[in-house]
């Protein structure tokens, strides 16, 4: 078992199996469901204090709107050439029209988007000089209900016949609620295809039959009230039973990943970043990039080896930004030249 405090280098993948794995994704059809958010930025200099309150007064040079959340996933399978459906929930706002266009920019379909009675979710971050000085929320992020779930679970049954891997991305905003979660699970199981979970506290125990389920440590020791100790697996097996999930991918900062099967099995993924510029999406380009390998075919730790490549390219970027196939080629090409 290696050491957390070691440096082992990244497990490799032949450049060949890379490379066909990478274009047999471009044939893969994700369906993603959760919560998508618009990410607005607004940057510029902070030359003075506020006469008005002893608050810094930013000048704002630029705005910029983003995808975030699991429209962030969306758009980088869209960016490795797959196709897929995002299931979400917007309101008939402004934000809602802007999230729809964005998609069509980027060649998603907004198809499977649910227009519901709640404004959708906007993120916007004031920065100056690369900092982040606040960040005002606008949601509604109680659980969906009723006829909305049921609308949910219809978008998410008219997508499934295309679907070749599913995605759930959760944000605790409402849209992963037991009954969407308990019907997009059986009718993935049903089709045989693999299943992705990124989760959140509220249903965290929800996803049993998921073949990846990817928390980071924080997130899975708070939800087991327990530290999970990777160089002494014993307890892991009663992890999985609790859960219920094929195998953990747990996110470690700095240290990378690492894969664990329901036998305890560890599995290392140390990261291939060369520079962190910022982490923001990491983990919606981990996720998307495992579920379109999964689907093309890869095992769960090539999946996972080839979605920490592409981590490693997007923390390279400012905010939450898509990873192409080929940077991932250039990618591992560095780290094999590197090495």
């Amino acid at each position: 078992m290696v050491s957390e405090h070691s440096a082992p280098q990244a497990p490799l993948i032949a450049r060949d199996r890379l490379a066909q794995l990478l274009s047999a994704a471009r044939a893969q059809h994700v369906c993603i469901v959760g919560d998508a958010m618009l990410d607005l930025y607004l940057r510029g200099d902070v030359d003075r204090i506020s006469p008005e309150a002893p608050v810094p007064v930013v000048r704002v040079r630029e705005r910029r709107q983003a995808l975030g959340g699991a429209a962030n996933v969306a758009q980088n399978v869209a960016a490795l050439g797959a196709r897929c459906d995002l299931v979400a929930v917007v309101g008939e706002d402004r934000a809602g029209e802007t999230l729809r266009g964005m998609l069509a920019g980027g060649g998603m379909a907004d198809r499977s988007l649910v227009t519901v009675t709640r404004p959708t979710t906007t993120k916007t971050r004031v920065m100056a000089r690369s900092q982040q000085l606040v960040r005002f929320d606008e949601e509604d992020d109680a659980d969906l209900h009723g006829l909305d779930v049921a609308r949910v679970l219809a978008a998410i049954e008219a997508a499934m016949p295309d679907a070749t891997a599913l995605v759930f991305e959760d944000y605790n905003k409402g849209v992963l609620v037991p009954e969407v979660i308990e019907g997009a699970v059986a009718m993935a199981r049903a089709k045989g295809i693999p299943i992705v979970v990124d989760p959140k506290y509220r249903n965290f125990f929800a996803y049993r039959g998921a073949t990846v389920f990817k928390p980071n440590r924080r997130e899975l020791e708070s939800a087991l009230g327990a530290a999970v100790d990777l160089e002494h697996p014993e307890a892991l097996p009663a992890t999985f039973a609790r859960l219920g999930v094929q195998y953990l991918l747990l996110t470690l900062g700095e240290r990378g990943m690492a894969l664990v099967d329901a036998d305890g099995d560890v599995h290392r993924v140390p990261t291939t970043a060369r520079e962190v510029y910022d982490v923001v999406g990491a983990g919606d380009t981990v996720t998307a990039y495992l579920a379109a390998m999964l689907g093309a075919g890869a095992s769960a730790l090539e999946s996972a080896i080839i979605a920490n490549y592409a981590a490693g390219v997007e923390v390279g970027k400012l905010g939450a930004a898509t990873v192409s196939a080929d940077e991932v080629l250039d990618a591992y090409d560095r780290h094999v030249r590197d090495s």
